[in-house]
């Protein structure tokens, strides 16, 4: 199992709309970075769900319920897209100014590379970012 976080407006789609939608699609991507990160996720995968802009925080998490496939909003063809499920909240939502504040978070892909709407977490950083969110692993 991989680990990933997943960002998005919470104006545009907020973890409360996640949470009660119970799945979506994760669609829209247009970067190759990004895209290319969609195409390593398997069914089975956890993603933190991150408000970006407003609130810079991780508000929960979701599974990755079905693989990269076509997205139908990208006339270019050139572009795919996964279908999430809502799994929990955070009990404490995690801000990026606490997630920057820790040593052993300085590396993580949200730090390093801010504006990546779809970025790699590795299991050392999903651990501490579980444990700051005050739920397991």
């Amino acid at each position: 199992m991989a680990y990933w976080l997943m960002k998005s407006e919470p104006a545009v789609y907020s973890w409360e709309q996640m949470a009660g939608d119970k799945k979506t699609v994760w669609s829209g991507v247009r970067n190759h970075q990004a895209a290319n990160n969609m195409k390593a996720m398997k069914p089975g995968d956890r993603a933190f769900f991150y408000h970006s802009n407003d609130g810079r925080e991780i508000a929960g998490i979701v599974k990755v319920s079905r693989p990269y496939h076509s997205d139908p909003t990208d006339t270019s063809g050139k572009f795919g897209m996964v279908e999430v499920t809502a799994e929990k909240p955070l009990k404490k939502p995690v801000a990026l100014a606490e997630i920057k504040a820790q040593p052993q978070l300085r590396n993580m892909a949200l730090v390093r590379q801010s504006r990546l709407s779809v970025s790699p977490v590795t299991a050392a950083e999903w651990v501490a970012i579980c444990k700051m969110g005050g739920i397991q692993p």
